[in-house]
């Protein structure tokens, strides 16, 4: 399959979604740029190779992403995302999942006019993190 990146900074959740559901891992790093950060609990900030691994980790559930932008704030090539998101299913081992949270993310416009996430905190807003 060929896969497009966002061209508008609001279509940046629904491209991961879609590329997330599909199980492609290599479709999902696409949808970062070199240097990204990943932030899969409050203080755990992952890059590289450890932020495709974790991501992969809520790939392996095999179960469906499925992403409500509620804010996006755009200045020149930069774009705050706040993003309500939910996994949702049994596993396959038969368990119930059920992840939620509300993203705190930043997406930059590149050279070649798509966006691509800088920071991905998915568990950005959480009423029990404590102020740094």
């Amino acid at each position: 399959m060929t896969w497009q990146l966002a061209e508008r900074p609001e279509d940046v959740p629904a491209t991961f979604a879609e590329r997330f559901n599909s199980g492609d891992a290599e479709a999902v790093a696409e949808m970062y740029e070199s240097g990204a950060v990943f932030v899969p609990e409050p203080g755990t900030a992952l890059t590289g190779q450890d932020l495709h691994a974790a991501n992969g980790r809520f790939m392996g559930l095999g179960l469906p992403i499925t992403v409500r932008p509620r804010h996006v704030y755009t200045t020149d090539d930069l774009a705050l995302l706040i993003v309500d998101w939910v996994i949702d299913g049994t596993d396959r081992d038969g368990g119930p999942v059920h992840i939620e949270g509300t993203a705190t993310d930043v997406a930059r416009r590149g050279h070649d006019g798509r966006w691509r996430y800088v920071i991905d905190s998915p568990f950005g807003v959480r009423p029990d993190t404590p102020a740094a």
